[in-house]
């Protein structure tokens, strides 16, 4: 288990119209999720073509038959034919060239068990389309936090070169004043000029990026930020039900293994039920009078497949699929170990490295200001003083940084262990 901790981002930010909860809501009807709803509902039509083969078909039909030569409209057993024979002409024998049929046809599988497994396969199929789309959910969590974090940080960094830049011209008023006077040579004026420009050019950078991260939350949300959300991390993660973030495969491999089942099954017997109903209409044709005959039928199937080539090579092709879902679900499982251990082991040298350039940062500040009086009684160079300048700015680069890492190792392992993001976040 991780180390608990709680990171606390108390920096001056700006004010944001937004909350981390916001940002989880609208990802939550945005487009990027949607897509996964769609593919559910897909799954889950899946299933119900499934299990419906399992009800019985029922169709009405109506055809109209013109025949050469008259036909009998319904099948006559011979002791029948018998009577009609010995007088042709009476009564009306139920023979025309001309055929109205109505009727009903049902039928109904009694056994056939490659149904049953794939209604099995389809709700399993279901099962991982909606684990999918929950991971798919956390890791565009784990994104927006990541984005967020490293908003954070640039924004943080930016506000530290506004206090260099800051520091830098009160330096220059000074400066100004003893290049005037000639107590000071001008080229140390350029250099702070030369230092001053270089922070404007690392701000425009920043502001670069942070367009970026602005694009990226916006894609993801259809949120627009104009500044960072101050959030909470709650470092607490569960890794007690392991790479919880492979559940969609496993149970993908699951499927394919019900899939090679029904495709092997569809070699057994099946039994099916039918039935149907006809009603005819017609003109006699040895009287010219309207006639109408019905009859109907019902039954049992027994079919018992011999020779089935097109089944023999979908189960090999169910076979291979299956091979090659394990093959994933073993590879996936192979880099999660190597991954999860790596970042495991990096959050307590993260750690570390924030209270290191927490101190650091505090004995950078106070040599920064021991090289400001130096500077000003002339007992440091122009090149020196900036230095501890920029010393101060990249060491609070670093913590900001660090501080933005954690976050995101977090995300990372939230997401491979499938925790809930939303809970961590505040």
């Amino acid at each position: 288990m991780l180390k608990k901790t709680l990171i606390t981002l108390s920096l001056p930010l700006m004010l944001s119209a937004y909350s981390m909860p916001d940002l989880f809501d609208a990802l939550k009807h945005h487009s990027q999720t949607r897509s996964d709803d769609a593919l559910v509902k897909k799954s889950a039509i899946y299933e119900d073509l499934a299990d419906s083969k399992l009800y019985p078909k029922i169709n009405l039909f109506a055809k109209y038959d013109h025949y050469t030569i008259p036909t009998a409209m319904v099948p006559l057993p011979p002791n029948h034919m018998l009577s009609l024979v010995k007088d042709p002409t009476k009564p009306s024998q139920p023979f025309s060239r001309n055929t109205m049929v109505e009727g009903a046809s049902f039928s109904m599988p009694l056994f056939v068990k490659s149904i049953f497994t794939m209604a099995d396969k389809a709700a399993a199929m279901q099962k991982s389309a909606k684990a999918k789309k929950h991971i798919n959910l956390l890791k565009n969590e784990a994104l927006i936090v990541g984005s967020n974090a490293n908003f954070i940080y640039l924004e943080a960094l930016q506000k530290s070169l506004t206090l260099k830049e800051k520091s830098l011209l009160e330096t220059k008023k000074t400066l100004e004043i003893k290049v005037d006077n000639g107590r000071a040579p001008a080229s140390a004026l350029y250099k702070i000029n030369d230092g001053l420009n270089q922070i404007s050019i690392a701000k425009n950078n920043i502001n670069l990026q942070k367009r970026k991260l602005i694009s990226i939350i916006n894609t993801l949300t259809g949120i627009k930020l104009e500044a960072p959300i101050s959030m909470d991390v709650n470092g607490k993660l569960d890794s007690s039900k392991g790479f919880a973030s492979l559940e969609p495969l496993r149970v993908k491999v699951a499927a394919d293994k019900l899939s090679v089942k029904a495709q092997k099954e569809k070699l057994y017997p099946t039994l099916v039920a039918h039935g149907m109903y006809i009603f005819s209409q017609g003109t006699a044709y040895n009287t010219d009078k309207s006639i109408d005959e019905d009859y109907g039928n019902i039954g049992v199937v027994l079919n018992i497949p011999l020779l089935q080539m097109e089944s023999y090579s979908e189960i090999s092709l169910a076979k291979i699929e299956l091979h090659s879902s394990e093959v994933e679900l073993e590879k996936l499982s192979d880099e999660l170990s190597s991954t999860s251990q790596m970042l495991e082991e990096s959050l307590p040298l993260l750690d570390n490295s924030v209270k290191l350039y927490k101190q650091s940062i505090d004995d950078k500040e106070q040599l920064l200001r021991i090289a400001k009086l130096n500077y000003k009684n002339g007992r440091l160079s122009t090149e020196e003083y900036l230095r501890y300048e920029d010393d101060v700015v990249a060491a609070k680069a670093k913590l900001y940084k660090a501080e933005a890492s954690v976050i995101q190792t977090k995300m990372q392992l939230a997401v491979i262990y499938a925790n809930n993001i939303e809970e961590m976040i505040r």
